[in-house]
């Protein structure tokens, strides 16, 4: 482990760079690193033909740098923190060469591997704008690109949205007019002051005006002024708002698995060769399924068959993973910072039988829509915000003791995509997980196909690629079974 990052910087008091108040949410972000847990998405770009150095600063100095963000320091104050325009900033010190030293009988890819691994517990700079991106120019015949970013500058919708931007043919984020309000460029944090008002009948209706799930709720929140229904719809809606904060309130700590326990802050990450996601598509429409009931029984399948050969019967037992909700428009992802809630799915890594497991996961999922879990998780974040260090650290607490996992699934383009004149042939992302949780999962498709990604605390789970290298073979194994059995709809287990 390389430590914790520093705490940011104090504000100085002296008229200087252009300033801005950070959101709460993206605040909570700021100060969640702890010791064994940094809060930064890594990313990795492998492209052929080779990229250069020079052309990668190039780009990013033409495109990136347009993002405010990208050139601010999160400066803490009294009040929370701030972004700061670093007026020193240096793309030398954000733009870096790497080069790769495999071990003896390693192969690139391992080595790659291990690099991720030890830039993901590698503290990020609190001094200058936190991210970073690490290159390798010479990588399996063409370059592979290795990308650090701070939670609190954005959220994956976000920082996806950006990354399109800076390929070939990129769309530059809308320009923006320069205001001398202290808010500058800040849009309202009109969710957290929402939901902060905790089960008012104000809030209760404003969240249950549509009664018709999370994304209305977002409008509904959006247009305060608009009218609201009848008292027995609002009666409704306060009774799903008062179940989710019960549910969320009481629910039990996770499976004990050999995945659940106290990390020590070394993490591995791992992934996998992209299948055919028309294939995927297929098993899905045989089962009556969506492509994410899909993947996630693949998911929950490799990660039970690693605890059974480790020795542990999964038999019966089930883990939870918290799954990161969007909660903005999309349109508006190129503002940057967090608008997301997070939604707990339980994974049932104890059913042995491929099909019977993605009805499990179907079940799971359908529990999960038309839930206000995720503006109640999005509302602790907000709130944690305001709290002194401690206190947040306590209320994320909770989460990590009813949670094994983060789990993202992120649908991304159909085609390749190029940059720098280079192919973007396979691309993986790992995100955070907050707390004492050692394990984040990451589905992704890209160009055609979906892949796997584990990060893994190395406590709890030494060599990710053992449970990677069973996502292909679970899905073989439903493929076959699906073929060869004629069921017409949902059997009775």
């Amino acid at each position: 482990m390389n430590g914790v990052a520093s705490a940011p910087q104090t504000s100085p008091h002296a008229a200087g760079p252009r300033a801005e108040r950070m959101s709460r949410v993206d605040t909570a972000w700021l100060r969640m690193d702890n010791d064994v847990n940094l809060m930064m998405i890594v990313g990795v770009w492998l492209l052929t033909p080779a990229v250069t150095l020079e052309a990668l600063r190039e780009r990013i100095q033409a495109k990136l740098l347009q993002y405010d963000r990208f050139r601010q320091k999160a400066v803490a104050d009294a009040m929370g923190a701030q972004w700061v325009d670093d007026e020193a900033f240096d793309i030398t010190q954000h733009v870096l060469p790497m080069t790769l030293a495999p071990r003896p009988g390693e192969s690139e890819r391992h080595a790659l591997q291990r690099a991720c691994g030890e830039l993901a517990t590698t503290p990020l700079d609190a001094n200058r704008p936190l991210w970073q991106m690490h290159l390798v120019e010479n990588y399996e015949g063409g370059s592979a690109l290795v990308a650090r970013i701070h939670h609190c500058i954005g959220d994956g919708i976000a920082l996806i949205s950006v990354m399109l931007s800076i390929t070939d043919g990129g769309t530059d984020p809308p320009r923006r007019r320069r205001k001398a309000a202290p808010e500058e460029g800040h849009e309202p944090d009109w969710l957290a002051d929402a939901v902060l008002k905790p089960l008012t009948e104000l809030t209760i209706k404003a969240i249950g005006m549509y009664g018709s799930g999370v994304g209305k709720s977002m409008e509904v929140l959006a247009n305060p002024a608009q009218p609201l229904l009848s008292s027995m719809g609002m009666a409704k809606s306060g009774l799903q708002v008062a179940q989710d904060v019960a549910a969320l309130a009481l629910m039990p700590d996770d499976s004990p698995t050999l995945l659940k326990g106290k990390p020590v802050g070394r993490k591995v990450v791992a992934w996998g060769e992209p299948i055919p996601l028309e294939q995927v598509k297929a098993i899905g429409k045989g089962l009556g399924c969506t492509v994410n009931d899909v993947l996630l029984a693949c998911a929950a399948g490799a990660i039970g068959s690693w605890l059974a050969d480790q020795g542990q019967d999964p038999s019966g037992k089930e883990i939870r993973a918290m799954v990161p909700v969007n909660l903005r428009p999309l349109d508006k992802a190129w503002q940057l910072g967090n608008r997301f809630g997070l939604a707990p799915l339980v994974l049932p890594v104890g059913i042995a039988n491929p099909i019977e497991r993605v009805y499990a996961v179907h079940r799971r999922m359908a529990e999960m829509k038309g839930s206000y879990q995720p503006l109640l998780a999005f509302a602790v974040l907000s709130v944690s915000g305001l709290f002194i260090k401690p206190v947040q650290d306590a209320v994320l607490g909770l989460f990590a003791k009813k949670t094994t996992a983060v789990m993202t699934n992120v649908p991304g383009p159909a085609v390749p995509l190029r940059f720098c004149g280079s192919t973007l042939r396979q691309t993986m992302f790992w995100v955070p997980a907050s707390g004492d949780v050692g394990v984040g999962v990451s589905i992704l498709s890209y160009g055609g196909g979906v892949q796997f990604g584990l990060i893994t605390d190395e406590a709890l789970c030494p060599d990710p690629q053992q449970i990677i290298d069973r996502f292909e073979p679970q899905f073989e194994q439903l493929t076959w079974l699906t073929m060869m059995l004629p069921w017409a709809g949902e059997p009775d287990f």
